[in-house]
């Protein structure tokens, strides 16, 4: 039988390439032997209606053009589904295709992974209605997130590096409450993180060989510490020096309560909502496209 996808695309994803990208995408696809249906919806809420269609209508793959804000969307669709995702990372962050080895700076190279249809199931986070498939903030992480959001300019890196400097100048340890697989536990934090897979932002490995596949969640803390030793240890996430930092901990759990006064967090990059809010890890909830050796 012909294989059906279904290629999710962000239009203005790629530095304003999408076009040309989606163009040689849909070649490649179509060459493989497959029949190929665009949906390209007009916000997140239109994509995400789209995908369902598609997953109602049979599909065997819907694919991803974009970022993780674009793969958010379409864990929303797929989740508990036997529909796979695959995922041509075009956007800045692709933190969820770094996780699984899908190529990050070479499209053509991410759909000979679809191509080749190995699909291999991983967990998701879920809170509420709400799947992630990367990492929940809820501390300084998705502070930085709020006040970036809400400025006009600059755009790209620079306008995340103001915001975080903007939120360090007053940001005090958080008191959390946390319940975690049934333990209550009161605890002060600079930052709280909750992940399925390693990093956010574009390769911060906050937590750093976590296993999207373990059934658990990783909950990372950093307790509290002065606002220059956070500067410090900030930046050295990306290489994950943080690990050795005595402020950091990890704490692996299936399902967490988090509470904090004046917190919002987010997930995939994308605005969650306010704490008080129950995450759990869901075990095999999708099945992705990965490449052979993953």
């Amino acid at each position: 039988m012909t294989r059906q996808i279904a290629l999710l695309a962000n239009p203005t994803a790629g530095r304003g390439h999408a076009d040309q990208t989606l163009e040689a995408v849909t070649e490649r696809l179509s060459a493989s032997g497959a029949r190929v249906e665009h949906l390209i919806g007009d916000d997140a809420e239109h994509a995400l209606e789209l995908a369902r269609k598609a997953v109602a209508e049979g599909v065997d793959t819907v694919v991803t053009l974009g970022g993780d804000g674009m793969v958010h969307v379409a864990v929303q669709a797929l989740a508990q589904t036997e529909v796979s995702l695959g995922v041509i990372p075009l956007g800045t962050g692709n933190d969820f295709a770094r996780a699984l080895g899908i190529p990050t700076s070479d499209p053509l190279a991410a759909v000979d992974v679809i191509v080749g249809n190995q699909p291999r199931r991983i967990d998701l986070g879920r809170s509420g209605d709400t799947w992630f498939a990367t990492v929940l903030a809820a501390g300084f992480d998705a502070a930085v997130n709020e006040r970036a959001n809400a400025m006009r300019w600059p755009h790209g890196d620079l306008r995340y590096t103001l915001a975080a400097l903007s939120v360090i100048r007053s940001w005090t340890p958080v008191p959390y409450r946390l319940e975690i697989d049934g333990v209550v536990r009161e605890q002060q934090a600079m930052l709280l993180a909750v992940a399925n897979t390693e990093s956010y932002g574009g390769g911060l490995r906050i937590a750093a060989d976590c296993d999207p596949s373990d059934g658990l969640l990783d909950a990372i803390l950093i307790k509290p510490v002065s606002r220059l030793e956070f500067l410090r240890v900030f930046p050295g996430v990306r290489r994950a020096k943080h690990l050795t930092h005595p402020a950091f901990e990890r704490i692996r759990a299936r399902r967490i309560t988090v509470s904090a006064p004046g917190v919002v967090a987010y997930s995939d990059g994308e605005r969650l909502g306010s704490l008080p809010l129950e995450v759990e890890c869901v075990p095999s909830a999708i099945s992705v496209l990965v490449p052979p050796t993953v």
